[in-house]
């Protein structure tokens, strides 16, 4: 599933294309369409230049013109959805689901399994209205705005950082990773964590943020719980003890019961 480095990956692609032209734009599936008819894309937004993206959590809003952005294009990438930059020849693909022409290249939104989709924003109010429901960027909350928001409430830890309406942007790799590096359990109560532990978590999770999104995507690399946790019998990189896992909020959980006790 598309998390915050993922997002920030395909924010990159859609900068490549700022300032380019809109020639024409073809839904090819009017089901990933939330808001218009398919042929609403199209009627909005050719001739159009593309503005520079905006990514919110696991937001992308792609604007138009050079003043306030809009119509603008709101993308949602579910949990197969992503972002490319391809030559005007290259063959289609057939999970393409919307494909922008544009004076030099395409910009093609792929998604096989359909959940979300893209909506079509016509002024700031929608993007606004998007915002609300949604917590602060992950990769921009400090230390003490992330107390604030995950420690009103008594809640497991994963489940916390998983909350969109709490933090915007984190996902499952990206929840593990931190825990994993910040030495706390998942199902730890937020209510328990002591100043130095909201320290670590925050200082933990502002650099996974940070390498993945230079990365785009949270990368499995050895010294990473991430590049261990699709093992069979994988192992802490830390430790070297055998890893847990189960399901969390609904989510695979991978940990060491070694260095995360509960």
């Amino acid at each position: 599933m598309p998390e915050l480095p993922d997002v920030e990956g395909f924010r990159r692609v859609a900068e490549g294309a700022a300032g380019r032209i809109v020639r024409s734009v073809a839904v090819r599936d009017a089901q990933v369409v939330r808001n218009a008819e398919a042929s609403g894309f199209d009627a909005a937004l050719r001739g159009r230049r593309l503005g520079h993206p905006r990514r919110h959590g696991k937001l992308l809003l792609l604007p138009t013109g050079s003043g306030r952005g809009f119509p603008a294009v709101l993308l949602h990438f579910g949990m197969t959805g992503m972002l490319l930059r391809t030559d005007a020849g290259d063959p289609p693909h057939p999970h393409d689901r919307v494909v922008v022409s544009l004076d030099r290249g395409e910009l093609r939104y792929r998604d096989q399994r359909k959940l979300i989709g893209i909506a079509l924003l016509t002024e700031q109010g929608g993007w606004q209205a998007e915002l609300s429901r949604l917590g602060p960027d992950a990769a921009a909350i400090d230390r003490d705005e992330l107390r604030d928001r995950l420690g009103r409430t008594r809640r497991q830890l994963k489940a916390a950082l998983l909350d969109q309406t709490r933090v915007a942007g984190l996902g499952n790799l990206t929840v593990d990773e931190v825990l994993w590096r910040a030495r706390l359990h998942p199902r730890t109560a937020t209510t328990d964590l002591r100043a130095p532990d909201w320290r670590r978590l925050d200082q933990r999770l502002h650099g996974v943020v940070a390498a993945s999104a230079r990365a785009g995507c949270v990368p499995p690399r050895p010294s990473w719980l991430t590049g261990h946790r699709d093992e069979r019998a994988g192992r802490c990189p830390r430790c070297a003890t055998e890893l847990t896992s189960g399901v969390l909020s609904g989510r695979t959980t991978v940990w060491c019961p070694s260095c995360q006790r509960a």
